[in-house]
């Protein structure tokens, strides 16, 4: 007999520079933490104007994804969630579903999304919204790029501080957002009794194929996400219980926060005044007129409150997606475990938060050369930051449902009330709905022009089409490229087992002269 070491690890086994790092993490979150730290990332305000652009049928489309997208996405990661507790949340569950490499461009897809919608769309909100209703200043000066860069680098700072302490930024953010909308509804209602509402009939409600193609990234984007608070699963106090309660109320607490502000922007701004990068405080102006003399101060608090609120979102974000990535590289899929590393004290990613930090950056400064007004520079980035996003999800649910048969006797504490088959369904049905919305925001207006659809891309988009094709692919082969260097550059991660590793595990046995396979 003869017994061949394997030149890796197996996809079941993390390496040995995870293994240490993941002695670093303390475990600080609770099951209101979880819940907070999902809204606060996850539930995308700013999006709300961008998304009733489309019209009064915008609300019938999220209603129609909020039951035929959001419960069986819903219940196909509240069981996964809550059986797979590792830190890393997706790129472990990816691991074991599809092996290293696969999990390592869904890690990436999944982390780039944050530093680019944080550095060339949530600056650009907070900035618009700091300049309209706070302290004005022109677009493209000294203070509107000291505005955005101090911006980015704020939620880099709240990412760094130790989870201990860190987690009450995300936790107040939340707080401040349910408290933003529900101020907001309030306050709609009060002008609708005084001065009535938009004229819309229920004909506006009906859907179109046009309304769902342009709609559907937006809301996917908006929807997805309640999984991400298991990339800090190693620093939940009990995961298995709290995960899927947390993702069910965080998930109805997202359905409500965009149906009902949808709603009320429909009632009280028409659609052609609309902007995506201000319809929110666009609508919260004109309904805040009810308060009279007061309004105007109020506008300027409203105003510093949601820029605060982007703020915590980023860097709530950065919480979850940059302990992904650091877990990706400590586990040798993203080069050589440079930034796999938790700082011993903190228990923070410290690397990979700066490495969000100088993306976002870069983001930023980029975006704003793009020539266009900065509605329309917003919606490219926005197009961009849905399309990583969403190709993420092109392996995160296969993975997830494919985890559910190849470890059929892991515990599972919630456990969807269906068989593999109907497991699959649910799998199937949110697959198609992430393949459609994935190719709309890379391709937008080839599905239109394939229905008849009449589609001006200058109009829609505020920029040509090369532009935005330049813009949008030349963005996706750059991730590509990183992605791939990364993971050849991490093969030495890869080659180093943990001191615990079983000899099993690593070698096989075989008679003499026969092959031997890897695992």
């Amino acid at each position: 007999m003869e017994l061949h070491t394997t030149s890796e690890l197996s996809d079941d086994r993390e390496t040995a520079l995870a293994d240490r790092e993941v002695k670093h993490l303390k475990k600080t979150l609770g099951r209101l933490d979880i819940v907070f730290l999902i809204v606060a990332a996850v539930v995308s305000i700013e999006t709300l104007g961008q998304v009733s652009g489309f019209g009064a049928e915008t609300f019938t489309w999220a209603l129609v994804l909020a039951i035929f997208f959001l419960v069986p996405y819903g219940l196909i990661f509240a069981e996964t969630g809550g059986a797979f507790t590792g830190e890393g949340g997706v790129y472990v569950w990816c691991r074991k579903a599809f092996g290293r490499p696969v999990a390592a461009i869904a890690s990436l897809l999944t982390w780039v999304t944050q530093p680019v919608w944080v550095g060339g769309s949530m600056a650009f909100i907070a900035s618009e919204t700091w300049s309209t209703y706070v302290t004005h200043f022109e677009p493209g000066t000294v203070t509107d790029y000291a505005f955005k860069l101090v911006f980015i680098w704020l939620t880099v700072l709240a990412a760094i501080i130790s989870l201990r302490h860190g987690k009450w930024i995300p936790n107040i953010g939340a707080i401040l957002k349910i408290a933003f909308l529900i101020i907001f509804l309030v306050t709609t209602g009060i002008y609708a009794m005084r001065n009535g509402v938009a004229g819309l009939s229920a004909g506006d409600f009906s859907p179109t194929v046009a309304g769902l193609l342009g709609v559907t990234p937006l809301l996917l984007f908006s929807y997805l996400g309640f999984e991400s608070g298991n990339s800090a699963a190693g620093e939940m106090k009990n995961p298995a219980r709290d995960v899927p309660i947390a993702i069910a109320r965080s998930a109805g607490i997202a359905a409500a926060a965009y149906l009902l502000p949808i709603l009320a922007i429909l009632l009280v701004l028409p659609a052609d005044d609309i902007t995506g990068i201000g319809g929110l405080m666009e609508a919260v102006a004109k309904v805040f007129g009810v308060y009279g003399a007061a309004a105007p101060a109020m506008l300027t608090v409203t105003g510093v409150v949601f820029a605060m609120i982007l703020m915590t979102q980023g860097s709530a974000w950065m919480i979850i997606s940059d302990r992904m990535q650091a877990m990706a590289a400590a586990d040798g899929a993203f080069f050589g475990g440079f930034f796999g590393r938790f700082h011993p004290q903190l228990g923070t990613p410290v690397r990979v938060n700066l490495l969000s930090g100088a993306v976002a950056t870069v983001f930023c400064l980029v975006a704003m050369q793009v020539t266009g007004s900065s509605a329309s520079i917003f919606g490219v980035v926005l197009s961009i930051s849905i399309s990583t996003f969403l190709l993420s999800y092109v392996i995160a649910i296969p993975a997830a449902v494919r985890l559910r048969t190849r470890f059929p006797g892991v515990p599972r504490p919630f456990r969807v009330p269906l068989g593999d088959n109907g497991f699959r369904a649910l799998g199937a049905l949110c697959f198609a709905w992430v393949a459609l919305g994935s190719w709309v925001a890379v391709f937008p207006g080839t599905l239109e022009h394939l229905f008849g659809i009449d589609y001006d891309f200058a109009e829609t988009w505020g920029v040509s089409q090369v532009t935005f094709e330049v813009f949008t692919l030349g963005t996706l082969a750059v991730l590509g490229t990183l992605g791939a260097v990364g993971y050849l550059r991490a093969r030495p991660v890869r080659a180093e087992r943990p001191a615990d590793a079983a000899l099993d595990e690593n070698t096989i046995e075989v008679d003499a002269g026969n092959p031997a396979v890897q695992l």
